[in-house]
């Protein structure tokens, strides 16, 4: 596949204009109060501003030493935390413009994704997946190569056309796909390209044997338009399979009576199945908009109540069963720690610092229970399982690797950093995350 190049693009200047200063979008907060959507990091500065222009965003960038963007706070690992102050779009939030000539979408970086799915879904339009939450903003999302599922899906990022960034001298500036973790400048606007509506049929199955899973990995994965399996490494089950599937004028719209060897559940299931799934997306093969369908979780709720860790690791689809199989031998110490463990899969694409660049992907995710020691522990030993297979981790999410092994899982890391010196020489856009994952040895 042809190496990708996106240093060239990083250097038209889209606009400089200097503005008057501007003291109305700042809001600052304790921080005491202000931490992430898990609960588990408590931000370290209390300088909070949240522009509704880009003209205050400018003057903001302009004015603070050190900053940091923010989505919207749906990471696990401090990568989107500063001792020094925070800038976050959620006012930023509205659509730009819609192209229906070229099939694109522009909107503000601020917007979730849920939002604006339902802006596109009547007129006609979709986007090609969604993550299971569809609370996230886009500008974050792609900066951590947030994804769903699919064989033939690829993250989030991969519906980037272009996007708008804003770098340390206020200027505005346009580059192409990349995972730009934070660290690029402040992303303004986002264009996406965007298909046909399209409608699913979400079933799921229940107890699906171990030794089936092993037999029949990629036919299983590969059963749907998207595919998660939901288990809890406690038994020789998985113990929920959830399968979304396009309808089409064939599709008969029923469940198979087996399904390798697991049985359609008799009613919707949340993916821990003590937890009642009134918040869930609805099953039972009922066809509904895909927007209403790929998530896992539905808009109008309010997502967690805290009470979770989340780790993510991502290895080559081929070796998918092998590595779950890895994992599997440390059961008895990921079982008692483990809330529920989610395997999806990710096409291959070709974007700078994207765990997935010229692989597909077989995503092992693990909710855990809030102990930080417990799985503090347990990291380093998945981890150690998982390297035979050059396992990467989510950028978003908790891991133990040392800063060098990450490094040399991303041969295009000496480019990234070039853009974010010529962007930002003084480093006002880093944090600790980013000095200790991409510049420590």
């Amino acid at each position: 596949m042809r190496k990708r190049t996106f240093l060239k693009l990083s250097s038209a200047i889209l606009t400089t204009a200097a503005i008057a200063p501007l003291e109305s979008c700042t809001s600052p907060e304790s921080k005491s109060t202000r931490h992430n959507w898990a609960g588990n990091i408590d931000y370290s500065s209390e300088n909070l501003h949240e522009p509704a222009t880009v003209e205050e965003l400018r003057e903001i960038i302009l004015k603070e030493k050190k900053i940091r963007p923010q989505g919207t706070s749906h990471s696990f690992n401090g990568i989107d935390n500063s001792t020094a102050g925070f800038v976050r779009l959620l006012k930023m939030n509205q659509v730009v413009s819609l192209d229906e000539t070229n099939m694109t979408v522009t909107v503000q970086a601020g917007m979730r994704y849920g939002d604006l799915a339902r802006y596109l879904e009547p007129k006609g339009y979709a986007l090609h997946n969604l993550a299971s939450l569809p609370h996230i903003s886009i500008g974050g999302a792609i900066a951590t190569a947030t994804h769903g599922s699919g064989v033939n899906n690829g993250s989030l990022t991969t519906a980037v056309q272009s996007m708008k960034v804003m770098n340390a001298a206020g200027e505005l500036t346009e580059i192409p796909a990349t995972v730009h973790l934070g660290s690029l400048g402040v992303v303004t606007e986002v264009t996406l390209k965007i298909q046909p509506t399209f409608q699913l049929r979400q079933w799921v199955f229940q107890y699906l044997p171990m030794s089936s899973l092993k037999d029949h990995f990629e036919e299983i994965m590969g059963s749907g338009y998207s595919v998660s399996l939901f288990f809890d490494w406690a038994s020789e089950n998985i113990n929920q399979v959830w399968v979304k599937k396009k309808v089409t004028p064939e599709d008969p719209g029923d469940a198979p009576k087996d399904f390798f060897g697991a049985k359609v559940a008799p009613k919707d299931l949340h993916p821990i199945e003590t937890i009642p799934a009134v918040n869930c997306t609805p099953q039972m093969g009922v066809a509904g908009p895909w927007h209403e369908r790929l998530p896992h979780f539905k808009m109008d709720f309010t997502p967690s109540a805290g009470e979770e860790l989340q780790a993510e690791y991502f290895v080559p689809k081929a070796n998918g069963y092998a590595a779950i199989e890895a994992v599997y031998a440390l059961r008895d110490k990921v079982s008692p720690l483990i809330q529920i463990t989610e395997v999806r899969s990710i096409a291959a694409d070709n974007i700078p610092m994207s765990p997935f660049r010229n692989q597909d992907s077989i995503a092992i995710h693990f909710t855990w229970k809030k102990n930080w020691e417990g799985v503090r522990a347990v990291l380093p030993l998945i981890e150690a399982a998982l390297e035979q297979y050059n396992v990467k981790p989510h950028w978003g999410k908790l891991f133990t690797l040392k800063p060098s092994v990450l490094q040399s899982k991303y041969e295009e890391l000496p480019e990234f950093k070039a853009i974010m010196k010529q962007g930002d020489p003084d480093g006002k856009f880093r944090n600790e995350f980013i000095d200790k994952n991409l510049f420590a040895s």
